[in-house]
């Protein structure tokens, strides 16, 4: 079983702010599915190409992403291994990507909250850039919405996220990592 988690945080006020583009991407790739509620998180089980996946947009905002994360762990035995965590970067240009597996947070506070709750960093990651200007607080800039320029770019990406998103499914993480380390 595969868990992939898009991290955000809940409400209509956070809705396409750069922090939550975990939940974008989870939400152009399954478009319109009937999320379930249970464990703080947003839940969507289903089978993809003969594997039992549980998509999960946390709903503890941003710093407790790894309560929720932790209990969809422990309950439905998934491995560290079969995590794919979907986050913002702040260093990479908008729209590019990155995969990493067994690295820090980098100050992610999602990802610190996550390491923590798991006690491991062995979980993969796509790091989904937002770039960000040095000039401005972080926590504005995290928290502040995309252009309309800004969500186009993103948009043309997605394709290439639900492609990493399916191989993650389909083939595990050696395989992904080795087709889709970066853009």
């Amino acid at each position: 079983m595969k868990l992939i988690v898009g991290l955000g945080n809940p409400g209509q006020e956070y809705s396409n702010t750069r922090h939550n583009v975990g939940f974008m991407v989870l939400d152009s790739f399954l478009n319109d599915v009937s999320w379930q509620s249970k464990f703080n998180g947003l839940y969507y089980k289903t089978t993809i190409e003969g594997e039992s996946v549980i998509f999960l947009k946390p709903t503890t905002y941003m710093n407790l992403s790894g309560q929720s994360v932790q209990q969809f762990t422990n309950y439905f035995h998934i491995d560290i291994s079969d995590i794919l965590i979907i986050h913002d970067d702040l260093d990479l240009p908008l729209g590019n990507y990155k995969l990493k597996r067994n690295s820090s947070s980098g100050g992610h506070n999602g990802l610190k909250s996550i390491i923590n709750c798991l006690h491991s960093e062995a979980f993969l990651r796509l790091k989904v850039g937002v770039t960000y200007h040095r000039n401005e607080n972080t926590i504005d800039y995290v928290l502040g919405k995309f252009s309309k320029a800004e969500l186009t770019l993103l948009e043309e990406n997605y394709l290439h996220y639900h492609k990493i998103i399916c191989s993650f499914i389909q083939n595990g993480v050696e395989k992904t990592l080795m087709n889709f380390s970066k853009k």
